[in-house]
């Protein structure tokens, strides 16, 4: 997993409550597809027409939002099911962060697991942050910076966010539970030589 400690890039607002994972990756796409090709049929029925051509009203479709990283939306994003497979589709469309005011919970924890930092703002906060997106043109800047733990905006207003301190290591050092696991190897390897001897029978 990559390391996650700060962005610089345009972000884009998707100013929708109760984004849920079905919308983010329908169902049968993910039971069908591999992952490393989820993000082709991310947001999919908003992303293209009947046709299948690109939908130019979809704000991941516009020029002025080429190459965001970081996704504004509305309240409660990434509710519904717990499927794992909406943050890599989000990854793959180059999405790192997401900033709205609350999320699924399941969604919040997939997003530490993957590299993803979902960021909850008071919802005037994000909802000024989607304006200043919209209106400021030319591609402009927003700013996150883990280890601060700020949104800057293009105006170079910033807005703290907390996270907890443990998670906040794990997307610094690129570590999910596992690879937190593996940096104890030498510590978990210590404690079988000493349980070996002294409970022999639990590893016959």
């Amino acid at each position: 997993m990559d390391k996650f400690k700060s962005i610089s890039c345009v972000a884009a607002p998707l100013m929708r409550a109760n984004v849920d994972t079905d919308l983010i990756i329908p169902m049968q796409r993910y039971l069908l597809v591999d992952r490393k090709d989820m993000h082709e049929f991310a947001f999919e029925t908003l992303r293209f027409l009947e046709d299948g051509s690109d939908n130019p009203e979809f704000v991941l479709n516009k020029p002025a939002y080429e190459g965001a990283q970081i996704l504004i939306s509305g309240n409660n994003f990434g509710c519904g099911s717990s499927r794992e497979s909406a943050v890599w589709a989000l990854n793959g469309l180059g999405l790192k962060c997401i900033i709205a005011p609350s999320f699924g919970n399941i969604f919040y924890n997939n997003c530490f697991q993957n590299g993803m930092l979902p960021i909850v703002l008071d919802q005037k906060i994000v909802e000024k942050l989607a304006e200043i997106s919209e209106n400021s043109g030319n591609n402009a800047p927003f700013s996150i910076d883990l280890e601060a733990q700020t949104v800057t905006a293009p105006n170079g207003e910033a807005y703290s966010f907390e996270i907890e301190p443990q998670r906040r290591h794990q997307l610094l050092e690129g570590l999910d539970d596992i690879g937190v696991t593996l940096t104890k190897v030498a510590e978990i390897k210590s404690f079988r030589k000493v349980d070996e001897k002294n409970r022999p029978w639990i590893y016959n």
